[in-house]
């Protein structure tokens, strides 16, 4: 577990410095960009997890994009950069890539299929997959923002 753990933070980390260097964030920024991807991801990791959260993926992503929003708007003072550029990066790694893969493969498989069982099974895997996708990344946008709007004088006082 604790291997786990660990390894999550750091893929989590790596993959904040490349989407941080993709969107040309300031190079002071990209250790704190992997450090709070690395705690928010972790977050989720732990949430998830059946002995500890046990919570469903869009709940515990949910709370680790508030933590990702909070660390953003309470880092972005010190660095003198607003905290959209650490939480862009940072919750990148949290995007549901394998809810949105299946969907595309059941939307693709309902274009190919020869019958109205495979259609209607491949339907449902594309509404349900397409579902959740939309769903955990309307939460991330709007629980990663909250804490912007919440504490202002904070977050836009980084680059004063």
């Amino acid at each position: 577990m604790l291997l786990e753990f660990i390894k999550d933070a750091i893929l989590a980390a790596m993959a904040a410095i490349g989407f941080g260097a993709i969107s040309r964030i300031p190079r002071r920024a990209y250790l704190w960009c992997a450090l709070i991807a690395a705690i928010s991801h972790s977050c989720r990791f732990l949430l998830m997890d059946k002995d500890l959260g046990d919570l469903h993926i869009l709940a515990a992503t949910a709370i680790a994009s508030f933590l990702t929003g909070i660390l953003a708007v309470f880092v972005s003072p010190l660095a003198k950069t607003p905290a959209e550029a650490y939480f862009f990066p940072s919750l990148l790694p949290m995007i549901p890539g394998i809810y949105a893969y299946k969907s595309f493969g059941g939307i693709v498989m309902c274009i190919l299929g020869e019958s109205q069982q495979h259609f209607q099974y491949y339907f449902y895997q594309f509404a349900r997959n397409g579902l959740i996708c939309f769903a955990i990344i309307l939460a991330m946008v709007t629980c990663a923002t909250i804490p912007i709007f919440t504490f202002k004088t904070t977050a836009f006082s980084a680059t004063r």
